[in-house]
C-alpha cells in the first residue's frame, strides 16, 4: 500500500451535532460509514460538551489557538486536563462525558478515534527528528501542523505540506523517520 495523502483544505467542514464547532474528517478506515479508526480536525468555537462515542478510544491534541480545558468523567471523579498547542496529546474513553472550556478563544484540534478491541493506538507530538522500526504490521500516520514535514519510509521520502495528513500500512521491520518542526505521529495496531 502506498501513502494516502489528504490536505485539510480539500475537506469540507461538517457541523457538530451539538453546534459547538465543525469537523473535517481526513481519513476513516475501512469506510467512513463503518470505521475502525478515524482521524479528523475540529474547529472548536465555544465551550460545551463533546459528543459521546461509546466503545471508542479517543486521542486529542490542540493544533492552534491558546488551548482548552477538558473535564473528562463525572464529578466528583472527573479529571481536568489543560491542553495547549505544545502539550502532549490526551487519551481518554470516548464514552465518558467530556466538557470542553476554551482558554482564550477558538481552537483547532486533532482527533484520532479507534473502536474495537484488541486494537490499540498511540499519538505523539513531534518537534525535530523522530525514527522507529515497526515491530509488527501497523498503520502509521503523520499530520504536518504548521510547517512542512519530511517522512522517510525505508528508502522513500515524502514531503508533507502544512495541514496535511499522510497514512499507510507498514509491515513489521519498516524503517520510518520524520523531520518536522511541528507534527503529530500516530500508530494504529490492528
Amino acid at each position: 500500500m502506498s501513502w494516502q495523502i489528504i490536505s485539510l483544505a480539500d475537506v469540507s467542514p461538517r457541523p457538530w451535532k451539538n453546534g459547538g464547532g465543525v469537523t473535517r474528517e481526513l481519513a476513516a478506515w475501512p469506510t467512513a460509514a463503518d470505521w475502525r479508526w478515524r482521524m479528523s480536525v475540529a474547529e472548536v468555537a465555544s465551550d460545551g460538551p463533546f459528543s459521546s462515542f461509546e466503545g471508542v478510544q479517543r486521542w486529542f491534541a490542540v493544533l492552534s489557538g491558546t488551548g482548552v480545558r477538558l473535564d473528562v468523567g463525572q464529578p466528583p471523579n472527573a479529571c481536568a486536563h489543560h491542553l495547549t498547542p505544545t502539550a502532549l496529546p490526551q487519551h481518554f474513553d470516548g464514552g465518558l462525558p467530556v466538557h470542553c472550556t476554551l482558554l482564550d478563544g477558538a481552537t483547532q484540534d486533532f482527533n484520532l478515534m479507534l473502536r474495537g478491541a484488541p486494537a490499540s493506538a498511540h499519538m505523539l507530538r513531534l518537534a525535530g527528528a523522530f525514527s522507529c522500526v515497526t515491530e509488527n504490521n501497523k498503520t502509521i500516520a503523520v499530520y504536518a501542523i504548521s510547517e512542512k514535514a519530511s517522512v522517510h519510509f525505508d528508502d522513500e521520502e515524502l514531503i508533507l505540506q502544512p495541514d496535511t495528513l499522510a497514512w499507510r500500512t507498514c509491515p513489521a521491520g519498516a524503517r520510518l523517520r520524520v523531520l518536522a518542526g511541528h507534527a503529530l505521529w500516530m500508530e494504529i495496531t490492528p
